[in-house]
């Protein structure tokens, strides 16, 4: 038996075939096709876009499949059916960094937009139409949502009055002179499946062992391990030094005078804490990288 796995073509692709090998699954993808190999025999993979992820998962076409609450949301407001699919896992990562996007209502600077009710009858370009149509009707204003095939944000003033788009970090907005009037919806990734696959008892049971792992590799993101050696004379300068994960683990060497510790950090904070260990009296100071960290 397999489990027919959708990975994200395009932005997210890279991001995430990063995570699942951080999680322990080696992806490869060729230029040639779009059924990449993996590592787990149990496993078929095939590249699909995320905008068009959820309705190969609701379909029965994919057991499973990564693509962000946007794209879910997309495909609810326009399909219509609920019920059908169920997110297995929340995974903050994004195709720059790992955190969410934002998609947000952006005006021009010079405009005299400020909210999303100055745009009764305007017109608005985006790749998310259903998703904003709703939005707008949440808000009780009337506009004309028209597909953009892309480069959105140079479309105001002279195509549409405002834009729809996504953003990470707002630079791209900036760039183009655009200010942001309000926020549409926020996304993250998120491992769906569709109701009838979930029912296997074989593919939730692999499903929820790679929720674990994924889990565990977005914990270990931006994190290291420290291992040291402390006399015990020195054993309380360190702990004060040391900002746990929860409490560091303490063990004894074959001189009893002194002891290991073992602890994990943010891996912005090491070069900043180490130099303090050695000065409390850590010696043997080891700094090494994680995959994953299972709480």
């Amino acid at each position: 038996m397999k489990l027919r796995l959708g990975i994200p073509k395009g932005s997210l692709q890279d991001s995430t075939i990063q995570l699942f090998q951080r999680a322990g699954f080696t992806i490869y993808v060729s230029t040639r096709s779009y059924f990449p190999s993996v590592d787990d025999p149990e496993l078929e993979c095939m590249l699909i876009r995320a905008q068009e992820m959820a309705r190969y998962v609701c379909d029965g076409v994919l057991d499973a499949g990564l693509t962000g609450q946007d794209w879910i949301a997309e495909h609810e407001a326009g399909d219509g059916r609920t019920g059908v699919l169920t997110s297995v896992a929340d995974l903050i990562y994004a195709k720059q960094s790992f955190g969410k996007v934002k998609w947000v209502l952006a005006v021009p600077e010079e405009s005299p937009f400020r909210s999303a009710r100055d745009l009764e009858g305007k017109t608005i370009a985006t790749e998310l139409v259903r998703a904003t149509r709703a939005y707008f009707a949440r808000q009780g204003v009337k506009v004309h949502v028209e597909f953009s095939w892309g480069a959105t944000e140079v479309k105001p003033p002279m195509l549409a009055d405002a834009i729809v788009e996504v953003t990470e970090t707002g630079s791209s907005l900036r760039a183009n002179k655009l200010k942001i009037i309000d926020t549409v919806l926020e996304s993250n990734t998120q491992l769906i499946v569709n109701i009838a696959s979930w029912k296997d008892q074989w593919k939730r049971r692999k499903l929820e062992d790679m929720r674990m792992l994924l889990d565990g590799a977005i914990n270990a993101l931006g994190k290291v391990g420290l291992m040291l050696n402390v006399h015990k004379e020195c054993l309380a300068a360190v702990l004060q030094v040391l900002p746990a994960l929860k409490r560091p683990t303490i063990s004894h060497l074959s001189d009893e005078e002194w002891l290991a510790v073992n602890t994990i950090l943010d891996e912005s904070t090491v070069r900043d804490i180490i130099p303090r260990l050695k000065q409390a009296g850590a010696q043997g100071i080891v700094e090494y990288p994680l995959n994953k960290i299972v709480m």
